[in-house]
C-alpha cells in the first residue's frame, strides 16, 4: 500500500488496464452469442425480407433460328459480258438500284433504228390523217400507216425491255453479300453475282411442344437473346403458327417476326427463345424463407420481434422467387436467414442483409 501511495501514476495504469481487459473479454462474449446466432437479450438473430407484388412471367423456352424478311440469290436474265459492276461486297442496296451493267452497245444501236422507224411512221399517220379530212385518202390507207406505227413503237418498246435486262438491279432494298463477278467476265444466267437479304425484319422460326397449341396464337409476345448480344433482349411477336405437328418430335414450328433496324441480327443465327403466355402480378417470397415439411410449406413473419410460423398455399416458381396464394399479406416479413433455429413464437433481432458486389443481398 506504501507504494501505491507512494507511485499514484501507477495506480492510475492499473485501473485502466483492468477496465481495458474487462471491456475486452465482455466484447468477445457478446460476439461469440452473434456469431452463434444470438442477441445479447437471448433473441434469434435473422434476417428479413417483406413479400412483395412482382410481375410473374409464364413463359416456354425453346431455341430459334433467324431468317431474312426477304433471302434471294441475284442472277442475270441473259448471257452476255460485263461492262461495269456498282456495288461493294456488304454495301446496303435500295429497291431498283442497279448493281451490274452488262455490254449493250448492239440494243443501243437497234434502240436508235427503232426510235426512227417510230418517228417516221408517226409522221406517216398524221399525214394520212390530214387527208383522209382533204377526202384525199381512203380510211384502208389510214389504217395501215396506223398498223405500221404500232408495230415501230411494239419493237422500240422491245428493245428498251431488251436493254433493261442488261441492267441487273436490286428487287428490294437489303444488304448484299460478298461480289461474285468482275468487269469484263462473261455473265451467264446460272451464275450468281451476290446474294441480298432484306434484315430489317428477322424471321424466328423455333418450336413449341404440340400440348401448348391450344395456347398459341397470333400476336403472343417473345423475347429472344443471343449469345453474340448477352446483354441485350429482342422483343418480337408471334406471326404464323405452322398448319402441321411433327410426328417425330411432336412439336410445331411458331415464326414470330423481330424488328431488326440496327441490322445487328443476321440469317442463321441461334436465338434462345420465350414465348409469353401471360404476365401477371402476384404475391411473391424468396425461395429460401420457404421451409417445406411433408406435403405443407410454411414461412416465419416477424411481427413485433415475434417470429410465427404460418402455412402458405404455393404457386408457381421463378428463379429465387415462389408465388404466394394464400397465408400472408404483401409488406410481411418473412424470415429468408435464420429459419432453422426458430421455434413458433421466438423472439428475434433482425440483422441487414449483406449485400454482395452485383447488389444482390445474401
Amino acid at each position: 500500500m506504501t507504494f501505491l501511495k507512494q507511485h499514484p501514476i501507477f495506480l492510475v495504469f492499473l485501473l485502466v488496464l483492468l477496465g481495458v481487459v474487462g471491456w475486452t473479454a465482455q466484447t468477445y462474449m457478446d460476439n461469440q452469442k452473434v456469431s452463434g446466432g444470438y442477441a445479447r437479450g437471448g433473441e434469434t438473430i435473422v434476417v428479413t425480407q417483406p413479400a412483395k407484388m412482382i410481375t410473374f412471367v409464364d413463359a416456354v423456352e425453346s431455341i430459334g433460328t433467324t431468317r431474312a424478311n426477304e433471302s434471294i440469290s441475284i442472277t442475270s436474265k441473259v448471257t452476255d459480258l460485263i461492262q461495269k459492276v456498282n456495288f461493294d461486297d456488304g454495301m446496303y442496296a435500295t429497291a431498283g438500284q442497279i448493281l451490274v451493267e452488262l455490254t449493250n452497245s448492239e440494243e443501243t444501236a437497234q434502240l436508235a433504228e427503232a426510235q426512227a422507224a417510230v418517228d417516221e411512221s408517226t409522221r406517216q399517220f398524221d399525214r394520212m390523217k390530214n387527208m383522209i379530212e382533204q377526202r384525199l385518202a381512203s380510211q384502208t390507207q389510214l389504217d395501215f400507216e396506223q398498223a405500221r406505227m404500232q408495230t415501230a413503237k411494239a419493237r422500240f418498246e422491245a428493245i428498251v425491255a431488251r436493254l433493261d435486262e442488261r441492267l441487273i438491279r436490286a428487287p428490294f432494298s437489303g444488304v448484299l453479300g460478298f461480289r461474285q463477278v468482275s468487269p469484263g467476265s462473261l455473265l451467264t444466267t446460272n451464275t450468281v453475282v451476290t446474294t441480298l437479304d432484306d434484315i430489317s425484319i428477322i424471321k424466328l422460326d423455333f418450336s413449341v411442344p404440340e400440348n401448348f397449341l391450344s395456347a398459341l396464337k397470333p400476336g403472343m409476345e417473345i423475347n429472344a437473346k443471343s449469345s453474340a448480344y448477352e446483354n441485350d433482349m429482342f422483343v418480337g411477336q408471334v406471326e404464323t403458327i405452322n398448319s402441321r405437328v411433327d410426328p417425330v418430335t411432336r412439336t410445331v414450328t411458331v415464326r414470330a417476326l423481330l424488328k431488326n433496324d440496327d441490322r445487328r441480327l443476321r440469317p442463321g443465327m441461334l436465338l434462345t427463345v420465350n414465348l409469353i403466355r401471360s404476365r401477371k402480378e402476384v404475391l411473391a417470397v424468396p425461395e429460401e424463407s420457404v421451409i417445406p415439411v411433408q406435403d405443407r410449406k410454411y414461412v416465419y413473419v416477424v411481427t413485433d420481434g415475434v417470429a410465427n410460423r404460418i402455412e402458405i398455399t404455393a404457386g408457381r416458381v421463378q428463379p429465387g422467387l415462389i408465388e404466394v396464394l394464400d397465408g400472408i399479406n404483401a409488406g410481411q416479413q418473412v424470415v429468408t436467414q435464420g429459419a432453422m433455429k426458430l421455434r413458433p413464437g421466438s423472439k428475434v433481432a433482425i440483422k441487414a442483409a449483406e449485400v454482395d458486389a452485383a447488389g444482390k443481398a445474401g
